[in-house]
């Protein structure tokens, strides 16, 4: 039977807490250094941030990892799907609507020339179906992973024995959808698919594994966690090997021997990608136990309170992140600074948009009515509540 926790009263899991922070955080730093990638010139600098950017390019997997992890945590025992449809996609097509149509009216006020009043239902239409603007794709692939979840939970609990080789069986599929991905679909024709099809970036089963792995994780946890701490050494000696491999494996393998463009090189569902993912998940699953451990001891109170409002936003931080991206790369362009600087500069740049984006969150968070925009409502049409003075909007909610 599946080491799962037995507590009446389940209590708060910090490790996630940081698992849910890092990833936003690496998120926010990928899309960050294409910022500047894109306002730099051609030559070693470029190419050399390209190729160091591949090192981290296991954060979308990680936040799938993670929504296998919660799901499981709060829903496994459950099986009372109903409700849990209407609540998750209660709290993500809401934001999901809402920042593509708001996130639209601000590209039509900047001047972009993709985006205009006349076409804008057509535009917003193709971009909702299709996730294709404003990093939202992962809101498709989430709202997707909640229809597929109790699907997966009902093969977990009707084979109970066999935990083990599910998650196997699992890893095999993956590695032969990614072969197919990379080897097969890159020398198909595919613009008569369907674009669910084509498209796999917002396809769930393109990502099925890590939704495996995490359900998987958490239902062992604590043998995990003790084989993960018992070769954290040689964990740690093998994420950094494959890390600088991910550079050999985008610059030699890919874009100079089999010839690959951009895209297809950079593309996440490749056979190698899918261990390094399993490397670095595993690897941020043991520190975030570790800060678990840490917590329980006693956080700074300056910490501790930085980390409590970072999670409580952290999925609006992901949410808006393009309004800090917009105006690093409107500072980037407008200045037109060398390759070096652009390099120097991309701790700063990453800082800024952490910075924006925490600030519009957490001020969604603590205004009425904007809170829904977060997946955090705070006011409802039908309940008396006055909305607080804005001037409250910093102050932490007990």
């Amino acid at each position: 039977m599946a080491n799962t926790t037995t507590a009446k009263k389940r209590q708060h899991l910090y490790e996630i807490d940081f698992m849910r922070i890092f990833f936003t955080l690496g998120v926010l730093f990928n899309h960050t250094v294409n910022q500047f990638t894109s306002a730099m010139t051609d030559g070693d600098a470029y190419y050399t941030v390209r190729s160091v950017r591949v090192m981290f390019h296991y954060t979308r997997m990680g936040f799938i990892f993670i929504s296998g992890v919660v799901l499981t945590l709060t829903y496994f025992k459950k099986n009372d799907w109903s409700k849990f449809l209407k609540k998750r996609f209660g709290g993500s097509i809401w934001p999901y609507l809402s920042w593509n149509a708001l996130l639209m009216i601000l590209m039509i006020l900047v001047g972009n020339p993709n985006y205009s009043l006349n076409s804008f239902g057509s535009r917003y239409f193709t971009i909702v179906m299709h996730g294709s603007s404003f990093y939202l794709y992962y809101m498709l692939l989430v709202m997707q992973l909640y229809l597929l979840f109790p699907v997966i939970v009902y093969i977990f609990q009707r084979f109970t024995n066999f935990h083990s080789l599910i998650l196997s069986i699992s890893f095999i599929i993956q590695l032969l959808t990614d072969f197919w991905v990379k080897f097969g679909m890159s020398q198909t024709d595919t613009s008569s698919w369907p674009y669910w099809f084509k498209a796999v970036s917002i396809n769930i089963f393109a990502y099925q594994f890590y939704i495996f792995f995490g359900v998987y994780a958490w239902l062992y946890h604590e043998k995990v966690y003790a084989f993960l701490d018992k070769h954290i050494k040689k964990l740690v000696v093998l994420a950094i090997s494959m890390a600088f491999g991910m550079i050999i494996y985008y610059r030699i393998w890919n874009q100079q021997y089999l010839q690959l463009d951009s895209d297809h090189a950079l593309s996440l569902h490749q056979p190698y990608i899918v261990c390094y993912d399993i490397v670095m998940l595993s690897l941020i699953f043991w520190i975030g136990k570790k800060y678990a451990e840490r917590q329980a001891r006693g956080l700074p109170n300056w910490l501790q309170s930085l980390m409590d409002r970072a999670v409580k936003v952290s999925f609006g931080m992901y949410l808006n992140q393009t309004v800090g991206l917009l105006i690093v790369s409107t500072i980037l362009h407008t200045l037109s600074l060398p390759n070096w600087l652009l390099v120097v500069l991309i701790p700063v740049g990453w800082l800024v948009v952490v910075l924006i984006s925490f600030t519009l969150a957490w001020t969604c968070y603590k205004v009425p009515p904007f809170g829904f925009l977060i997946g955090r409502p705070n006011w409802h049409p039908f309940k008396n509540r006055s909305l607080p003075s804005i001037k409250n909007i910093l102050i932490s909610k007990e």
